[in-house]
């Protein structure tokens, strides 16, 4: 896949951040547990300061694409757009666990051409108005605009997914691996969660169990707390990560890591990338 969406530089740049000083995207469903099917679903989408508090930009929601416990294909409904947040809707019309969220490869990095450095992803460049100094740096969408004649190429591809869950009825075991990328296999069921029982999931990169991935894991309302309760994780050897939940609540949930694998056969790095809300329902 090329570069698909410029919206990505940032949510990558969200998903790869420390947990207390940037942004984050996130996906929040109305409910993660449903009884019986024929319910509505509704969903906010944004990027934040502040968890699950609209406080910075909203989601573009035209990728968002959702998967039936039997794989078919679900649909997004009412999809709306504002300043801080989007929303849209999932009907859930089939028992088991959906799958609802993005994922989106990108490249990000620079090259030179005529001993000028340009680089690649990021806000498209704005218009130089007649007689204005031209930008201090020039910008390319993706890889098809990198001329033949560029040299110093230096790229990464960034594989990023931003996933939830919601289960009808009884949980499926509906994890949506592709055997491509950074995916998340859980041990645990995302519909399981209590907050005095510890929780294992499994990462896998390319299909196989990914030690020493970095797992951030943070409770939301940190706007009625003072500190971030932020755990910094690390998968064992085997992919499994072991979580402790302090509170019951929503919490988000990044994992990332990087190796030298990547498609692009210009790039030198690929870096990866899986978040999803949770929720952690009380004993």
């Amino acid at each position: 896949m090329l570069f698909r969406s410029l919206l990505l530089a940032g949510f990558a740049a969200a998903a790869f951040a420390a947990p207390a000083h940037a942004h984050r995207a996130w996906l929040l469903p109305s409910t993660a547990s449903l009884s019986g099917t024929g319910q509505v679903v509704s969903v906010d989408a944004a990027v934040s300061n502040d968890l699950f508090h609209p406080d910075h930009v909203a989601l573009n929601t035209d990728q968002i694409t959702v998967n039936a416990p039997d794989g078919s294909d679900g649909l997004v409904e009412n999809a709306a757009k504002g300043r801080h947040r989007s929303t849209f809707e999932v009907k859930i019309d089939k028992p088991g666990t959906w799958r609802i969220g993005t994922q989106r490869t990108a490249y990000a990095g620079s090259f030179k051409l005529n001993g000028e450095e340009w680089r690649v992803g990021g806000r498209p460049p704005r218009p130089v108005a007649p007689g204005a100094a031209p930008a201090p740096v020039r910008r390319v969408a993706g890889l098809a605009d990198i001329p033949a004649e560029a040299t110093d190429i230096k790229l990464a591809e960034v594989i990023a997914t931003n996933a939830i869950f919601v289960t009808a009825d009884a949980p499926t075991k509906t994890v949506f691996v592709t055997g491509k990328g950074l995916e998340f296999d859980p041990v645990t069921h995302p519909s399981a969660l209590v907050s005095d029982e510890e929780a294992r999931f499994r990462f896998l990169v390319d299909g196989r169990p990914a030690a020493g991935v970095k797992v951030n894991v943070v409770p939301g309302a940190k706007k009625f707390r003072e500190a971030e309760m932020a755990q910094e994780l690390v998968t064992d050897a085997q992919g499994v990560l072991t979580v402790k939940w302090p509170v019951a609540g929503v919490y988000w949930l990044n994992a990332a890591t990087a190796d030298a694998r990547p498609d692009e056969r210009r790039a030198s790095e690929r870096r990866m990338s899986f978040t999803t809300t949770l929720e952690v329902l009380a004993p």
